[in-house]
């Protein structure tokens, strides 16, 4: 991906997350540009899928980076169909690739390539391959913030819900076992502040909700105010 006038606009598959965040970071400091974030929610239209994460919350961050979002639903079972007409939509607009969190799970970037090269779009995936302690301690010492928002309780303690990911988090999760990307499903995050936001989130946490072996932490956002009153 090299930057010129016709391939610098991207639109970024964005989970909410540390590790889309930093790929978007990292293509963003390449000299590239985000036309959009594009994120996939439930069926339902309430949650987004995997994070579990409101739609008005991922509006908040796309309002405090000043990047528009796009969302689309879908089901598990029409899933790749409703990302292929998004990955068109953006063609359309001459947005001709498509940014990725992967790190390295094979079928993963088999289906983003593949998924993208059917629609028309190139996709990127600037984390592949990244040694992953490495990658989120370059996330936590850029000075991204991100929160636990779901734990897999089948792979690690509940207890960790709701805990910001920074040094010492990683260290106690690698003494117990568990990755500390979370690669392998143990977690999940949401980031409210880094060197991509003009604002600050407001993190105001709900009660939990249990799901089978997941525990899901709701969260509800508000852009800080503060720095417009200076």
């Amino acid at each position: 991906m090299q930057p010129s006038e016709h391939i610098s606009r991207f639109f970024c598959s964005w989970s909410g997350g540390k590790d889309s965040c930093l790929s978007l970071y990292r293509a963003i400091k390449a000299g590239y540009s985000c036309a959009s974030l594009l994120t996939m929610i439930d069926e339902t239209g309430k949650h987004s899928r995997s994070h579990g994460l409101f739609p008005e919350a991922l509006k908040s961050q796309a309002d405090a980076m000043e990047i528009p979002l796009r969302i689309a639903a879908a089901s598990w079972g029409n899933y790749e169909k409703q990302f292929k007409e998004q990955a068109a939509f953006f063609r359309s607009l001459n947005v001709l690739h498509g940014v990725f969190g992967d790190i390295d799970l094979e079928p993963h970037r088999e289906w983003v390539v593949r998924v993208c090269r059917e629609s028309g779009v190139t996709a990127h995936l600037p984390l592949w391959k990244g040694v992953r302690r490495t990658l989120v301690q370059e996330f936590i010492d850029t000075g991204f913030k991100a929160l636990i928002v779901v734990v897999n309780t089948k792979k690690m303690p509940e207890k960790f819900l709701g805990r910001l990911i920074d040094t010492e988090l990683v260290n106690e999760l690698e003494s117990i076992g568990v990755d500390a990307c979370g690669e392998n499903g143990e977690f999940h995050t949401f980031v409210f502040d880094g060197p991509l936001f003009k604002k600050k989130l407001d993190v105001v946490k709900e009660a939990a909700i249990y799901k089978d072996e997941y525990v899901f932490l709701p969260i509800t956002v508000v852009i800080d105010k503060k720095e417009e009153s200076v």
